[in-house]
């Protein structure tokens, strides 16, 4: 029988990221007290530290502007994809 993926929050995600970075744990020690695979954690502290070192000439109003500008740039996106989708229901309904 297959197991059902677990899927964690942005905000549990980088959470635990900040527990190993701020404390200084070993990941897998993290990992265990939060009930995540170890792995799984050592992407996320990987993916985290690789979008740190993409911004290390940024100052720090850059690098809020730039966060600021990929969390609007992620809503539009949705935005987008959810007027395409309904532009897609209108046809389909109109050619009925």
């Amino acid at each position: 029988m297959s197991e059902k993926r677990k899927k964690y929050d942005r905000e549990f995600r980088e959470g635990a990221v900040r527990i190993v970075e701020e404390t200084g744990k070993p990941i897998a020690q993290v990992a265990r007290d939060l009930g995540v695979n170890e792995g799984t954690l050592g992407y996320w502290v990987n993916r985290a530290r690789a979008a740190v070192e993409g911004t290390r000439g940024l100052s720090k109003d850059d690098r809020e502007e730039l966060n600021r500008l990929r969390a609007e740039n992620a809503e539009l996106r949705m935005e987008r994809d959810v007027l395409k989708r309904s532009v897609v229901l209108w046809v389909k309904e109109a050619t009925k």
